[in-house]
C-alpha cells in the first residue's frame, strides 16, 4: 500500500467503528490511494486498473468510467453488464456543470399492470424474477455510447479493448464470485447456457483460484466495437435476446418454470438513454447532486439531509447522531415509496420532496425515541408549487412495494481525472444473477429489473406499464464545495444504496470521519420497515446497543457474497493542488480497489 501516506492509513483505520476488522494490507488491491493525475475506485482490481490506464493515456473521467464498466461486465457478471442498465452522474470541470444520464431499463410496450399476475393474484417474487417477463429492455450499451459521444474522448471500441482482453485471457475466481454463483445455483442449473458458463460439469460453482474465461462475451464486445449500439439493438444479437426472453431456454430437467416475456424487436430498436436534470440540494453549505426520477436515490437522500440539517449532529454523540439519521431515513423512505416513479408516467412532486419547508414538517414528527414503522407518507404536494393536491393525488400512494427491502446486487464506479471531472456511475442487473437467463452464444446475463416495479399493484404510481422505467434506488452522488468538486460516491445494494450513501455523507460531513473510514464503518439501513436491516458489527457496537435502548429494532443483513453485509461503496475526494483520494470497501464483497495515476510516495 505504498500509495497511502502513513498518517492517512492510521487515521482511516483508527476511525473504523468497533466491530469491523481492519483488512490485511493487500499490495495488489489497495482500498485507498492518494496522489495526482486522476484515479478510480471499483470493487475489482482489473476494472480499476483499466480505468487508471485510460486516464494515464490521456482519457478523461467518462472514458475511464466506461472502460472500467466494460471490465466489470466480465468480472462482476452477476451484478452488471450489457444485459442491464444504470444511472450516471457527471461533473464537467470546464463547463462547471453536473449532468445525469438515465440508462434505466424499460418495460416492453406490451406489458400491463397485470403482467405479473396469475389467476388474479401477483406472482411470488422468485416466480416473477426468474422469467422472461422480468427482463427490461437493456440500457447499458446505449448509455455507454451516449456518454462517450457527448462527454468522452475515445471511441466505444477503445473503451471495450481492455474488457475484451480480460474476457479472452480470463481472471481468477475469488470467494465473492463463487458465493454469488452458489446463491443462484438452484436456478442457474435450470438454464443450460447459464450452467455451461458458470458451473463446473458436476453442477457446482467454479473453484476459488481457478481461471474463468468468457470467449462469447469477448465476441459480443467485438461486435459492439465494430458496429456500435446498433449491433446490440438490431440484427442477430437482438434476435438472440428476444428469443431468450420470449422462449426462455430452460432444460428438460429444470425444477422451475421460467415464464415467457413479451419483448419485441421495436422495444429494443427504439430504446434511448436519456439525459435528465440532476436533483440538486444543499446541505451545510455544500451542493449535493444526485439522480432524479425514475431513480429515487437523489430525492430521498436530499429529503433526509434536509431533515437532518435542523440538527447540530457534529456536537452529538455518535449514537445520538445515528438516531436522527435513522429517523430521517424512515420518514424520507415513506415518501419515496409513495411518490417516486417514472416521471413520464406519473407527476412526481419533486419540488415538494426537495423543499426545506416540507422537510421541517417531517422533522417535527421525530422524537427522542424511534418511531414505529411503517410511518405514513406526508403531503409534499402542498410544497410543490402547484395546487396542493394532497396525498390522494397519486392513485395508490403509500402502498408498500413487493420488493422494498430486497438487497439487489449492482456495482458502482467512481472516477476523477486530472482536470477535475468526476463520474459517479452505478449499473446493475438488479438481483445478483439477474433473471438467470444467459443469452446463448453471447455470454451475458439478462436483468430482472422489472421486479423493481410495484408489480403486485395495479394502482400504485410505480405499477407496471408498457414503456415505463421502474423506480430505482441507485444513488450516484457528487458534492461540490464552494462551487468546486469535492466528493463523488455511490454504492450497490438495492434499496440499501440510499441509506449507505446517506450514512457516508453524514459520517464525512458531520461526524469527522475520513472518507475511507466512512466507507468502512458498520451500517444499518432504516427503510420504514418494522426493523432496520443492520450488519452484525453495527448491532454489536455500543451505538447499536444505545439505539436499541431508544426503541430501534434491528434484523441482521442478508448474506451477500458469502457474508451478511450492506453495500460495496466507492468514492473519490478531491484534496486540492491537483491531489485526490480514492477509496473502496476494505472488506465488503471481498474488498475493492482504489488507485491513482501518480501515487504519493
Amino acid at each position: 500500500m505504498r500509495s497511502l501516506s502513513a498518517a492517512v492509513v492510521a487515521a482511516a483505520l483508527a476511525m473504523i467503528a468497533p466491530g469491523v476488522l481492519a483488512p490485511a494490507a493487500r499490495a495488489s488491491d489497495p482500498p485507498t490511494s492518494i496522489g495526482r493525475g486522476g484515479g478510480a475506485a471499483t470493487v475489482d482490481r482489473l476494472a480499476t486498473q483499466a480505468a487508471v490506464d485510460t486516464l494515464r493515456d490521456g482519457g478523461n473521467a467518462t472514458d475511464a468510467a466506461v472502460t472500467a464498466a466494460a471490465v466489470l461486465g466480465v468480472t462482476e457478471p452477476f451484478s452488471c453488464g450489457v444485459g442491464g442498465g444504470g444511472f450516471m452522474v457527471s461533473y464537467d470541470a470546464r463547463a462547471r456543470q453536473v449532468t445525469t444520464l438515465d440508462q434505466r431499463e424499460r418495460a416492453p410496450a406490451a406489458m400491463t399492470p397485470e403482467s405479473f399476475f396469475e389467476n388474479g393474484a401477483p406472482l411470488a417474487f422468485n416466480d416473477a424474477r426468474y422469467s422472461g417477463m422480468s427482463v427490461g429492455v437493456p440500457g447499458t450499451v446505449r448509455g455507454w455510447a451516449r456518454a462517450l459521444r457527448e462527454h468522452g474522448t475515445i471511441s466505444l471500441a477503445q473503451a471495450l479493448a481492455p474488457a475484451i482482453r480480460v474476457a479472452r485471457d480470463g481472471f481468477v475466481v475469488d470467494a465473492a464470485f463463487a458465493a454469488q454463483t452458489q446463491e443462484n445455483l438452484d436456478y442457474f442449473d435450470d438454464v443450460p447456457a447459464t450452467a455451461a458458463l458458470y458451473l463446473d460439469p458436476d453442477g457446482t460453482p467454479h473453484d476459488v483460484g481457478t481461471v474463468f474465461r468468457n470467449p462469447d462475451l469477448a465476441h459480443t464486445y467485438e461486435l459492439l466495437a465494430q458496429g456500435g449500439p446498433r449491433a446490440f439493438y438490431t440484427g442477430p444479437l437482438a434476435r438472440a435476446i428476444l428469443q431468450t426472453v420470449r422462449n426462455p431456454p430452460v432444460g428438460a430437467s429444470a425444477n422451475h418454470s421460467f415464464r415467457p416475456g413479451v419483448m419485441n424487436a421495436s422495444d429494443l430498436r427504439d430504446y434511448r438513454a436519456r439525459e435528465r436534470p440532476p436533483v440538486q440540494s444543499t446541505y451545510r453549505g455544500l451542493d449535493v447532486f444526485g439522480m432524479g426520477p425514475p431513480s429515487s436515490g437523489g430525492s430521498t437522500i436530499a429529503e433526509a439531509l434536509n431533515i437532518l440539517e435542523g440538527y447540530d449532529l457534529g456536537t452529538m454523540t455518535r449514537a445520538d447522531a445515528l438516531h436522527y439519521e435513522l429517523e430521517a431515513s424512515r420518514y424520507a423512505f415513506a415518501d419515496r415509496s409513495a411518490y417516486v416513479a417514472d416521471p413520464d408516467y406519473y407527476d412526481v412532486p419533486l419540488q415538494g420532496l426537495l423543499s426545506k419547508d416540507y422537510a421541517a414538517t417531517r422533522r417535527a414528527l421525530i422524537g427522542d425515541r424511534a418511531a414505529t414503522s411503517p410511518v405514513a407518507p406526508g403531503d409534499p404536494y402542498a410544497y410543490d408549487g402547484g395546487t396542493g393536491a394532497g396525498v390522494g393525488t397519486g392513485a395508490g400512494a403509500g402502498e408498500a412495494s413487493a420488493t422494498p427491502t430486497r438487497a439487489g446486487s449492482t456495482t458502482h464506479i467512481t472516477v476523477a481525472d486530472k482536470r477535475g471531472d468526476i463520474v459517479s456511475y452505478t449499473f446493475t442487473n438488479e438481483s445478483t444473477g439477474g433473471s438467470a437467463l444467459l443469452v446463448p452464444g453471447y455470454g451475458f446475463l439478462l436483468n430482472n429489473e422489472l421486479t423493481d416495479f410495484n408489480y403486485d399493484s395495479t394502482t400504485h404510481p410505480n405499477r407496471v406499464e408498457g414503456g415505463k422505467r421502474p423506480r430505482s434506488s441507485i444513488s450516484p452522488t457528487i458534492v461540490l464545495r464552494d462551487g468546486r468538486p469535492w466528493l463523488g460516491l455511490g454504492s450497490p445494494g438495492g434499496s440499501t444504496i440510499i441509506t449507505t450513501v446517506l450514512g457516508i455523507l453524514v459520517d464525512r460531513i458531520d461526524l469527522g470521519s475520513t472518507l475511507p473510514a466512512a466507507i468502512a464503518a458498520p451500517r444499518a439501513s432504516e427503510r420504514n420497515t418494522p426493523a432496520a436491516t443492520a450488519e452484525p458489527a453495527f448491532i454489536a457496537s455500543p451505538e447499536g446497543s444505545a439505539l436499541s435502548a431508544r426503541g430501534h429494532a434491528f434484523t441482521v443483513a442478508p448474506v451477500a457474497s458469502g457474508a451478511p453485509e450492506i453495500g460495496a461503496a466507492t468514492g473519490v475526494e478531491l484534496l486540492g493542488w491537483n491531489r485526490l483520494l480514492t477509496a473502496a470497501e476494505p472488506v465488503r464483497r471481498g474488498g475493492g480497489s482504489a488507485l491513482v495515476v501518480q501515487p504519493d510516495q
